[in-house]
């Protein structure tokens, strides 16, 4: 008889529970967040591959967060955990209560399985560490997560508009680090000359992760306590979303003239962003700022577009819970969100391995160079 393959989930952004697992083939579940409904993002390791035709089945699915993200997605796999491709995926929503079939054979005895490429705390504790050593480049912890971890703030430049990028409010979302690795090491290269005009037009802080805790748990959307942390910018707290609070308080202490929220889309297969059009006392000069940089944006990179993406809200129908909106309201700037997906991207598409960390990472150098042409385009700093 033939062993089972063995799948473990115990490590750091780990989720999957196993149903079962006879030779090659296993049934899986995901877990949900805690305290909360909210299940999409899984991240497993299956071992005592070597030479045998992967068939992973993961069940349950039509009650996960977003059962249209499922429908053309293939799963990421890597055998050495640097390079993720995709592995060949099948959708039947009519099975197993909406069922991904994930089928791979690995060259060696070990493979490794996630809705995106996973990006660790380990990781994140290394880029902020490179960074903060960057020439020109300061580090501060804004405060902490409900697990006492801290929330990292990189900040450089000398120019009087503030601008504020931040990442992961949504931990599932991983390609968003990706892309503040980009934005990161682009910063911290002085001799860029994009870099050089950020730092003389403006002062940037830059959050990589806003979630660590839902991060570490392998969480799609929540914090430790559950909690949906882009729906607390209203009124967050010390209890209940202490991670936004904080990051909240520092944006009050500098002022807001330009902010992004990186976030990723299960279900688009497009790069696109989403504004502010519908918050209260809206003002045109807002509106002209943000679609000056969509226009940039767009010809600075092949991989923007601004055709496909979410519904506009309607006037004075924005919802301040939403940090987008609640920034372009409390400071009456530009403010966005970033999505990019966890499909292939349709406009460019890459058989291979999809939209991918490496794409997220040009990305985030390409809204960098974006945001140099806004900031001088606008002209001089009142």
């Amino acid at each position: 008889m033939t062993d089972a393959i063995r799948i473990d989930a115990a490590f750091d952004s780990g989720n999957i529970d196993v149903v079962s697992a006879t030779g090659a083939e296993a049934v899986l579940t995901i877990r949900r967040d805690r305290d909360s409904e909210f299940f999409q993002w899984f991240h497993f390791r299956v071992s005592g591959t070597r030479g045998r035709e992967l068939t992973l089945r993961i069940t349950g699915l039509n009650r996960s967060a977003y059962p249209g993200g499922w429908p053309g997605y293939r799963a990421a796999v890597s055998e050495d955990r640097q390079a993720w491709l995709r592995a060949d995926s099948e959708w039947d929503g009519e099975s197993g209560g909406g069922t991904l079939t994930i089928r791979y054979r690995p060259a060696g005895d070990v493979a490794w399985f996630a809705y995106f490429a996973p990006y660790s705390m380990e990781r994140h504790h290394d880029l902020v560490t490179r960074i903060a050593n960057a020439p020109q480049v300061s580090h501060r912890v804004l405060g902490h997560s409900v697990e006492g971890q801290p929330i990292d703030c990189l900040a450089t430049g000398e120019g009087s508009r503030q601008v504020w990028l931040y990442a992961r409010q949504h931990p599932g979302e991983s390609m968003a680090e990706w892309w503040m690795e980009g934005a990161l090491e682009r910063l911290a290269d002085p001799a860029d000359p994009v870099t050089m005009r950020l730092r003389k037009a403006a002062t940037l802080h830059l959050v990589p992760n806003a979630n660590p805790d839902g991060s570490c748990r392998g969480h799609l959307r929540t914090n430790a306590r559950g909690v949906n942390l882009n729906r607390e910018w209203h009124e967050p707290s010390a209890e209940r979303s202490p991670e936004v609070l904080a990051i909240r308080d520092a944006m009050d202490a500098t002022g807001v003239d330009f902010a992004m929220d990186v976030h990723g889309d299960e279900a688009i297969p497009h790069v696109f962003m989403a504004g502010f059009e519908g918050v209260p006392d809206v003002t045109e000069r807002q509106l002209a700022d943000y679609a000056r940089y969509l226009a940039l944006l767009t010809a600075t990179t092949a991989d923007f577009q601004t055709a496909r993406g979410y519904p506009v809200s309607a006037p004075g129908k924005g919802n301040l819970s939403m940090s987008t909106n609640q920034v372009a309201h409390r400071f009456g700037c530009t403010a966005m969100t970033l999505e990019m997906p966890f499909k292939d991207h349709d406009d460019a598409p890459d058989a291979r391995a999809a939209w991918s960390p490496e794409r997220s990472k040009a990305l985030g150098r390409s809204c960098l160079a974006a945001l140099a042409d806004w900031l001088e385009s606008a002209g001089p700093a009142a």
